[in-house]
């Protein structure tokens, strides 16, 4: 999975959403809400023309089964614990997705008590690498990867192999 979000000269993001590679199909995440992902894609070399699926995420996510199964979460509204708590009966072996926990408009984190229950609540899911990206923030990134050593940041232009 490659995100296709590009870093502008002055270091902020041009976000569009991932671009999603199985054996059978290339997946396009969502499609973001100007032209940027078209740019984006130029600068990072995937060839749209052979994008067979495009899924609209807003509220939706997906989970993918292959050699290892992968939950994809657009926006991660409804949060990342309650949206695991649905594929309860067959965790992921990987989670990745947003999680909302940075306010831009008041540039400020999640309070850490929520930050600590919703770390005490994934916990269950030991066996499952999540990979957090937009909208989380730097902060509350931090404080979660402190407690939960199976969370890494998915940063823009990198390729996930699962």
């Amino acid at each position: 999975m490659r995100r296709t979000n590009e870093r502008t000269d002055d270091g902020s993001v041009e976000e569009s959403e991932p671009c999603i590679e199985t054996r059978q199909h290339k997946l396009l995440f969502d499609v973001g809400p100007d032209g940027t992902l078209f740019d984006n894609a130029g600068k990072l070399g995937i060839d749209l023309s052979e994008i067979d699926t495009v899924i609209l995420s807003h509220e939706q996510d997906l989970l993918i089964t292959e050699d290892c199964s992968a939950l994809i979460m657009g926006c991660g509204h409804a949060g990342v614990v309650n949206i695991m708590d649905r594929v309860k009966s067959r965790p992921p072996a990987v989670c990745v997705g947003g999680s909302h926990l940075y306010d831009p408009a008041t540039k400020k984190a999640a309070p850490e008590a929520l930050l600590d229950e919703m770390a005490h609540a994934l916990g269950e899911y030991r066996d499952t690498r999540f990979y957090t990206c937009h909208s989380t923030g730097k902060k509350a990134f931090q404080y979660l990867a402190r407690q939960m050593p199976n969370l890494s940041y998915f940063s823009c232009g990198e390729t996930l192999e699962l």
